[in-house]
């Protein structure tokens, strides 16, 4: 958007190769379809395949085919964003940015530290009400 929001501008997809902005689009728009993919643990569209998937619509969802990816994500996740509780180091790199902007910056990824273990919460509880209740 042209905000550098304490960034130095320098690695600006406006600035980079020519990829760079498809590949900062197409990387959210995943992250989010996989985010929403978790809320089939917690609705019915998890236990039965929704009217407006192909061949699978009605049918049972296997408990495997949603707990094992679940499982494999919420362990990814973890390991991906814990070493966010260390913080940034903002000496490591000259385009973050520094003080209170860099406080920002924590703060606002910070939650992103959580989205491990709540998936694996989640998964835990669709796997135990998926073998109670079938």
């Amino acid at each position: 958007m042209g905000l550098p929001a304490g960034f130095t501008g320098s690695q600006d997809p406006q600035n980079g190769p020519w990829f760079m902005l498809p590949y900062v689009i197409a990387l959210t728009a995943v992250a989010e379809a996989l985010a929403f993919l978790s809320m089939g643990l917690v609705r019915p569209w998890g236990e039965v395949w929704p009217r407006w998937v192909p061949f699978l619509r009605g049918r049972p969802v296997r408990p495997p085919a949603a707990i094992i990816p679940a499982a494999l994500g919420s362990v990814v996740l973890t390991l991906l964003w814990t070493p966010l509780l260390f913080g940034f180091r903002t000496d490591a790199d000259p385009e973050l940015p520094h003080g209170a902007k860099a406080v920002i910056l924590f703060l606002c990824y910070l939650p992103l530290v959580a989205w491990g273990p709540l998936l694996a919460a989640v998964t835990v509880a669709y796997a135990v009400r998926r073998r109670r209740h079938g």
